[in-house]
């Protein structure tokens, strides 16, 4: 093949891809079928089958059980913005996450001990196998699930105090900052990372979407005189949300 060429395959879903981009193939209208492709562009069956996975792995089109390949309503990204903490107002578990206004957001958690993973160890400089306790949240954007987020935290630091449960106690559902406050624990730094990866089948079912479809990874660490007090994996949808960072300039 010449430099700079496109295997045929690739050339058959750009071409496709564009149909559906231009809404010549709307959302929810039945993708031509191999045989069709087939003969529209004058391909073998392999070339036009390893199209249509191009299109489905891009999350353009899906699979319907003994019906076809449809193409998919596109969703229009909402924001997720990252600004930092802000001490006035509402400072839930959801306003820290996400802090569109607009949007109503609701949430589900689950806490429970368990000894602390290699990696979360490290990322909470503590030894591995020592205390934390784990909360697992679903966020619901106006009822719809959104976005979802695993927090550990050290006992060493909660432990029998009146914050250990996040959503339990005087301070249930308020944010990492304020219930470190009341423990005379204060959090002056924030990291995060971001990174993309596949979805793993049990996030991608728990947010509505398609396993193996990508998804945007918050990596977050509260810190406290340079020590971590807690970190949290925040997992969106990528074809669902954007990632906007709001900073102020010093």
């Amino acid at each position: 093949m010449p430099f700079g060429e496109q295997p045929a395959y690739l050339r058959v879903a750009g071409d496709l891809r564009q149909k559906i981009v231009d809404g010549s193939l709307p959302p929810h209208t039945r993708l031509p079928s191999q045989a069709r492709i087939r003969q529209q562009y004058g391909v073998s069956d392999t070339v036009a089958l390893e199209a249509r996975k191009v299109l489905m792995a891009e999350g353009l089109v899906e699979g319907r059980s003994g019906s076809g390949t449809y193409v998919r309503e596109r969703p229009v990204p909402r924001r997720l913005a990252r600004s930092g903490y802000q001490p006035e107002g509402e400072s839930t578990p959801f306003r820290q996450e996400q802090a569109d206004e607009r949007i109503k957001g609701t949430w589900e958690s689950c806490s429970e001990q368990e000894g602390a993973s290699p990696s979360v160890a490290e990322r909470l400089e503590i030894e591995p196998g020592e205390r934390v306790m784990r909360t697992r949240y679903v966020y619901r954007a106006d009822g719809e699930p959104a976005m979802l987020s695993t927090s550990w935290e050290p006992l060493a630091i909660t432990g029998r105090t009146p914050v250990m449960l996040p959503e339990e106690g005087p301070l249930a559902g308020r944010g990492v900052v304020e219930r470190m406050a009341a423990i005379d624990v204060i959090v002056d730094n924030v990291l995060e990372e971001v990174c993309a990866r596949p979805g793993l089948a049990e996030e991608t079912a728990a947010l509505g979407g398609v396993p193996g479809h990508p998804v945007m990874v918050v990596i977050r660490t509260f810190f406290a005189s340079g020590r971590p007090v807690e970190t949290a994996d925040l997992v969106v949808p990528a074809d669902r949300y954007r990632i906007a960072y709001h900073m102020p300039v010093r």
